[in-house]
């Protein structure tokens, strides 16, 4: 089938019926209809919906080379520079429309499987099936517009192995636990699985020992799997839309993007969905090589810049509205902004500017502003984050409801809250966009997940650091200045 639209997606969701527990209690209807996620399903269907539109398919799809059909250009592998620009402008495209706040927005995943894709041959090495599984994966993905979810991550507690009394030793973490005709069995735990439910499938990847590798290690594996294969279980975090209303919650009710656990329980994966299995050595080469962090980090720094262009936008407006928008203090943290957003922008057309063909055919973006893009950003945004409070403060506080507007206290809340040229409805509706992007448990969870999006702060730089290989140029400049020579 060709790229699906919105309805065909919530379709596919309701119909999956995955094992979905929330506050304790087992969700039997439709996800769609739950509060906790048919805010974030909707936004998710008009994303779908935009690859039919007539203003929006030629930019949002290209001609499938199995079938012809108009496909998600997020699948479609670079090969020129040209390929680049058509993907950043279709991801543009979403990103302005969710203005950045879905991390895992289906372009996410989608050009991480095309990485994975590409350096395929990778697997081959070892087990020449698991290069073929990763091709007709990649393929039915495309074909199908499949949505997709990963897990990466296992819980603090898969750390700790027990020693019982027998001496055996029992552990959490994800492991295989038997191999048959069939597939393989696998049981343990992940997190975040952000939108596992509201995906089709899963991505289970997780990362090898890089301290002492191993060539058959139960640890070990990468798989995709639909989400409601028997034994899988997701179990939700607290949802954070704080109700139905756009004008209380504007973004909470619309982009909550759902964390769970997910637990394995001796779920049977399929030969056909295996693509690594035992190989740490493998694991790690399948990573780097395929420039998966790469790759990846073009559509994130797509998405970073829609979010910044939102968030100055919410500054902005603030700023007129408080009547401080020609204040000295105003002018240099709104300047800040724009500093910060000038600089992911130019990044962005860099990556591009020094792509080049890698050893598998794709045009790879250059990664030093790809990774100088992913060392910024999680620093900028919680600064962004405390500007709008500083500029906001009591009103990002005092703020009515919507059914204040319409009932006795309205006379009051238009003589006392109104703005500058502004009326006291529209006001408090900027603030309650102020507060719920900067202050509220939804605002708060996204400024933690930006902070950790690509790892913690220690492997972030590290990842530029390793790489950037112009580091003996530099040094070797200075040693000619110096008159010294190189040993």
């Amino acid at each position: 089938m060709p790229a699906k639209n919105g309805k065909q997606f919530l379709d596919r969701i309701n119909h999956a019926k995955p094992s979905v527990w929330f506050r304790g209690e087992h969700i039997d209807g439709r996800l769609s209809d739950h509060s906790a996620f048919r805010g974030l399903m909707s936004t998710q269907a008009e994303l779908y919906d935009m690859q039919s539109h007539p203003d929006f398919q030629e930019r949002m799809t290209y001609a499938s080379p199995t079938t012809g059909d108009p496909v998600g250009l997020s699948f479609m592998q670079p090969k020129t520079r040209e390929d680049l620009e058509k993907r950043r402008r279709m991801m543009m495209l979403w990103g302005e429309k969710h203005h950045g706040l879905l991390g895992r927005s289906p372009d996410y995943m989608n050009t991480g499987l095309m990485a994975f894709y590409t350096a395929s041959e990778i697997l081959g090495e070892k087990e020449p099936r698991f290069a073929d599984n990763m091709r007709k994966y990649y393929e039915f993905c495309r074909e199908n517009d499949i949505s997709l979810s990963h897990a990466f991550v296992q819980p603090h507690a898969s750390r700790f192995d027990e020693l019982l009394e027998d001496g055996s030793i029992e552990t959490c973490a994800a492991r295989v636990i038997e191999e048959n005709e069939e597939g393989i069995i696998v049981e343990g735990a992940f997190l975040l699985a952000t939108q596992g439910v509201t995906t089709d499938e899963i991505l289970v990847y997780p990362p090898a020992s890089s301290y002492l590798p191993e060539e058959d290690s139960p640890r070990t594996f990468a798989f995709a799997v639909p989400n409601n294969l028997p034994g899988i279980r997701w179990i939700c975090r607290e949802s954070l839309v704080g109700g139905d209303s756009a004008f209380d919650y504007p973004l909470s009710s619309r982009f909550d993007e759902m964390d769970t656990l997910v637990l394995f329980d001796h779920v049977l994966v399929p030969w056909d969905r295996v693509f690594i299995l035992g190989s740490d050595h493998l694991s790690m080469r399948l990573f780097s090589e395929s420039g998966f962090h790469v790759h990846c980090g073009h559509q994130v720094l797509c998405r970073y810049i829609a979010k910044m262009e939102f968030t100055l936008g919410v500054i902005l407006y603030m700023a007129e509205t408080l009547d401080r928008a020609t204040y000295p203090a105003t002018i240099e943290k709104v300047s800040e902004v724009i500093v910060q957003l000038e600089t992911l922008k130019s990044l962005l057309i860099a990556s591009e500017a020094g792509a080049a063909i890698d050893r598998f055919g794709s045009m790879l973006p250059d990664r030093r502003p790809l990774w100088t893009a992913n060392v910024i950003f999680p620093k900028v945004y919680p600064r962004m984050m405390e500007i709008i409070q500083l500029l906001g403060g009591s009103g990002i506080i005092m703020l009515p409801s919507e059914l204040d507007f319409s009932g006795e206290p309205k006379a009051d809340l238009n003589k006392y809250l109104r703005g500058s040229d502004v009326d006291s409805m529209s006001k408090t509706a900027l603030f309650r966009l102020a507060w719920d992007l900067s202050t509220s448990g939804f605002g708060g969870r996204q400024t933690l997940y930006e902070r950790f999006f690509f790892g913690d702060s220690s492997v972030v730089v590290n990842r530029l650091y390793q790489s950037y290989t112009d580091k003996k140029t530099y040094i070797g400049k200075v040693k000619t200045f110096l008159g010294q020579k190189d040993e």
